[in-house]
């Protein structure tokens, strides 16, 4: 039929992109019927279905579509589509079932839909529709699914529901739905699933809805219901499988008939009113998921807790939320009874008294999360916690808890999350803590431990999200090793007894904001370091014994909001920069010899004579240095002129930087690789030839860097290289170990570089595996991904702006971000580099290499128009990285051509559609991870920052400080969404419970 055929290469010439080949098979060598995802009427050879789920397709919806006149059945779901839906579909009349969910389509519903009066099933959800629910929908009375969730629709359900008589599913939540539940949705006598969740619905439940014996499934979670429950509606509703009303402002107690909701598998009525007593559950053999949270519940007596003993027929039973309540009495031993499947028990926020019963560590066989934070609990902890080797949150903190925190705690390897805090624990902290090597977040404080500071926690590098030791009895010094605790966001150790001097190596926590170490007796001077904290905030190191000055350095630390030195033995001028600006933002009473700063202060000035002695001092110094310089450059002038002279001949290539490093030789370089043996060839560049080596007398293994001096542009890249990583060192670039400027045994010139080998290779590896064995080995996760473009970040920030010579690296693409042994990133090949200095506020370039900088793909459009390399260039190569790293396509992907990009492939789809692009490996296994807000938040702001660094204009491109400082504040927010992964428990946005 040509009208068929014509309208389907119609729909294919309005696909833009097709990654899976689908239209390869739409052409004229075969019959359309026998075209890929069509099937058709065996006697008429018409279209009768159009199957396209999930291709990854990308373009509009043609509207030839409407020519398919013998259509029954149109799956374009789980695509990329955008534009409008047409309103042609209106057209197919035999048109029964209709998915274009999961795509980005715009506008309006189009009303023409009501002309289909066939359809069966309608599936519009998870695009970006607007508008109103079309009133003619009331005209398709054979609905019997209908999908318009995760919109953004406005207005209320309407009241034509009703007509649909056949109807079993119907899912509106996600949307921005107002009004009440139309009183008309009880005629339908077929209604199984009902998903009406996050919207703006109010009003209570309608009566008759409490009747309807065919409901399996409510969710109405984050509305604004209220009213309360009736007491016999659970013997109304005998196949009702899964009821999710958190969130809401229900009252009332909770109904005594679902004693007998014998088929009840999941029950969520957090953050509501409820109140009184939580009746006998043990006749609900099939629950799985239970949540109380949030509400009234108990009259903290001590019967409250007695349903627990009923829970332990509940064999199912995998998570079970009681926390924030008013449940008062003690543990029942019967705790340890519940189902050997239970992973998550939250019982924190009640009046729980009484001590933790031994008896639950039966439950060792599947807790990964146990909370009791926030009751009246005491006694010891029993040493059977010992045995929760698969715990991995453990919140015990603001109880009554006595006695010392045991070495049970070593055994506990698996912790990302332990607070201990606001407790009564006495003597030492247990070193066996150090084998905790997953932990993120570590709150100790206000207890009563003695003794020092462990050296296993400074040695704690997994510390990302806080480390809180204060308000305790620990004396001792804060050692060195702090410095190890590179990535860790608050550091707490205030109100201790910790003596001796603040250590310069806390200057390498660079992730720092919050510091606190007030009320101690630390000495000696504030250190310098601390200048290096960039991101720092928040600042407190009051009422010690501090003396010195002030550093100046300090006020350079720009994002510092906060600043206290009171009350320490302090002298000298107060600096007037920064921090220092404004007397409301730092403290700096109780040092009665400091002087000068701002007119807020009121302190005395500092004195004349001093100034006087100071600028004679300088006067002579500076005489000094000026007769000096003369006599250098005389004598520079001389050397260089003989220099000059002897070379005038022949110009070499050859660099002084080479001078600065020690050499190793040719030979020592052949016999540590083999003779330069292919089999240890690692990579290869357009100059050089990386190896897998060692060097003699070395037992360590490291990477060989031999130069292709037959390039034209090697010898330069050579040097640029040396230059630029010759005066450098930072955890995140690559470390130049030594070098080689030899001969061969050929007698031919030799030049090589020698660095730290990086056995896990580069990030180029791990987000394109060459082979297929390779893609579950080489699988990162969002969390390794974010730590490793903070590492990125924080090394482009410190050769742009921490360095004497601000450093353009000029080639940043994956397969130059190497990976050491513990994942962390150091950027690498600096052999296109450009050193940038500013005298007297012009910006000069040097070492200038071979032509246009940078790889396709990566490379800013700009430096392909012939303009100067910036630090603008770099942050636009970080961009793309970014967007390589969430959506797994190179920029250079076959996909983007005729204009298109990886920044416009992004656009596209932002904010709304990010799972549509997002790398398949990033997605979670875990439903309650893939809902949550804060998980997509996360993922939105860092397509942002991508989208951000990579556009078009350099100056409109963010900065890296700004860049590194946000990238943090993600990671941040990230780490408190790991932690509610952990208490997050349902696909349906149920309620969240406590996550310090």
């Amino acid at each position: 039929n040509e009208t068929d055929q014509l309208a389907l290469l119609k729909f294919r010439e309005s696909i833009s992109t097709d990654p899976y080949g689908i239209f390869l098979s739409w052409n004229n060598s075969a019959h359309f019927c026998n075209w890929h995802g069509i099937i058709c009427n065996p006697t008429l050879q018409r279209v009768t279905e159009l199957n396209l789920l999930g291709y990854k397709l990308k373009g509009t919806i043609s509207p030839h579509v409407g020519n398919l006149s013998y259509m029954r059945s149109l799956d374009l779901g789980n695509n990329s589509f955008y534009g409008k839906i047409p309103q042609e579909l209106g057209q197919l009349s035999r048109l029964q079932i209709l998915y274009v969910d999961n795509n980005t389509l715009v506008g309006k519903i189009p009303t023409n839909l009501a002309s289909c009066t066939r359809l069966k099933v309608l599936d519009l959800g998870g695009n970006n529709l607007i508008g109103k629910i079309p009133m003619k929908f009331g005209s398709l009375q054979k609905l019997q699914q209908l999908v318009l969730s995760k919109n953004r629709l406005i207005g209320g359900i309407p009241s034509f529901i009703g007509n649909f008589s056949s109807l079993t599913d119907l899912w509106v939540g996600d949307n921005n739905l107002e009004g009440h539940i139309p009183q008309e949705m009880c005629s339908l006598k077929s209604l199984t699933n009902v998903y009406v969740s996050n919207n703006k619905l109010s009003g209570t439940f309608p009566s008759c809805l409490y009747n309807m014996s065919s409901l399996s499934l409510i969710s109405a979670t984050n509305n604004q219901f209220n009213g309360s429950l009736p007491p016999n509606m659970f013997y109304t509703l005998p196949n009702l499988q899964e009821l999710y009303i958190g969130g809401n402002q229900i009252s009332g107690p909770i109904p005594p008939s679902i004693t007998n909701a014998s088929i009840l598998t999941e029950l969520d009525i957090g953050g509501n009113h409820f109140m009184g007593q939580v009746p006998r559950l043990g006749k609900l053999q099939d629950l799985q998921y239970l949540s109380l949270t949030f509400n009234n519940l108990g009259d903290n007596s001590s019967n409250d807790l007695e349903f627990l003993e009923s829970l332990t027929n509940c064999s199912k039973l995998q998570i079970l939320v009681i926390s924030y309540n008013n449940f008062g009495g003690h543990l029942p031993n019967s705790l340890g009874n519940l189902s050997t499947q239970l992973s998550e028990l939250y019982l924190g926020g009640n009046q729980i008294s009484g001590e933790i019963p031994e008896e639950l560590g039966n439950l060792l066989i599947g807790l990964i999360l146990l909370t009791m934070e926030n009751n009246n609990i005491g006694g010891i902890i029993p040493t059977t916690f010992g045995m929760f080797q698969k715990m991995q949150l453990l919140d015990l903190s603001a109880n009554k808890l006595l006695g010392e925190i045991g070495a049970f705690v070593g055994n506990l390897s698996q912790l990302f999350y332990l607070a201990m805090g606001a407790n009564m624990f006495e003597r030492n902290i247990p070193p066996s803590i150090g084998n905790c090597q997953m932990l993120q977040y570590l709150n100790l404080s206000q207890n009563n431990l003695i003794g020092t500071i462990p050296i296993e926690i400074f040695n704690l590098s997994s510390l990302t999200n806080s480390l809180d030791l204060s308000q305790n009895s620990l004396s001792g010094s804060i050692l060195e090793e702090v410095g190890n605790l590179k990535n860790l966001n608050w550091l707490g150790m205030y109100e201790n007894h910790l003596s001796g001097d603040i250590p310069g190596t806390i200057g390498e926590c660079i992730m720092l904001e919050y510091l606190y170490l007030d009320g101690n007796s630390l000495q000696g001077n504030i250190p310098s370091s601390l200048a290096s904290l960039k991101s720092l905030r928040y600042l407190d190191l009051s009422r010690n014994r501090l003396s010195g000055s002030i550093p100046n350095v300090l006020q350079n630390i720009f994002v510092l909001e906060y600043l206290n030195v009171s009350f320490n033995m302090l002298d000298g001028d107060v600096p007037t920069e920064g921090v220092f600006r404004n007397a409301s933002t730092f403290v700096v009473t109780g040092n009665n010899k400091l002087c000068g700063g701002i007119s807020e202060l009121h302190l005395p000035p500092c004195p004349v004579i001093q100034g006087k002695k100071l600028a004679k001092h300088h006067k002579f110094r500076l005489i000094a240095v000026m007769v000096s310089v003369v006599a250098f450059l005389l004598i520079l002038l001389i050397i260089l002129t003989i220099y000059w002279m002897r070379r005038s001949k022949k110009a070499s290539l050859d660099s002084p930087t080479f001078d600065l490093l020690a050499k190793v030789s040719y030979q020592s370089l052949h016999n540590g690789t083999d003779g330069f043996s292919t089999a240890n060839l690692i990579g290869s560049g357009n100059f050089s030839s990386v190896y897998k080596g060692t060097l003699e007398l070395e037992n360590n293994v490291v990477a060989i860097k031999v130069l292709n001096l037959k390039r034209k542009g090697a010898h330069k890249s050579f040097i640029a290289e040396c230059n630029a990583l010759k005066n450098i060192k930072h955890r995140n670039l690559v470390q130049i170990l030594t070098c080689c400027s030899s001969t061969d045994y050929k007698g031919q010139e030799f030049k090589a570089l020698i660095f730290e080998y990086m056995k896990n290779g580069s990030l180029e590896q791990w987000l394109h595996p060459r082979a297929l064995s390779q893609e579950h080995l080489r699988a990162l996760n969002l969390d390794q991904r974010l730590n490793i473009m903070i590492d990125i970040a924080s090394a482009l920030n410190y050769l742009h702006h921490e360095c004497e010579q601000s450093v353009v690296h000029c080639d940043l693409k994956p397969s130059n971000v190497l990976l050491d042994d513990d994942m962390i990133a150091h950027v690498s090949d600096f052999g296109i580099a450009r050193l940038i200095s500013t005298i007297n506020g012009t910006t000069s370039k040097k070492t200038s290499t071979i032509g246009i900088k940078g790889t396709v793909g990566y490379a800013p459009p700009e430096y392909g128009v012939g303009s100067e390399v910036s630090t603008y260039g770099d942050v636009y190569s970080f961009g793309i990285i970014l967007l390589e790293m969430l959506t797994g396509r190179r920029p250079t992907d076959e996909m983007f051509e005729d204009g298109q990009n990886i920044h416009n492939f992004v656009a596209i789809s932002f904010p709304d559609n990010l799972l549509q692009i997002l790398d398949p490996r990033l997605i979670p296994t875990n439903e309650a991870t893939l809902e949550g807000n804060n998980w997509k938040k996360c993922l939105i702001s860092l397509f942002r920052i991508g989208l951000a660094c990579s556009m078009e204009s350099p100056k409109e491109r963010m900065d890296m400080v700004d860049l590194t400082r946000e990238l943090n504040q993600i990671r941040k927010a990230f780490l408190v969404e790991k932690c509610k992964i952990a208490i997050e428990i349902s696909d349906r946005n149920r309620f969240v419970t406590n996550c310090d």
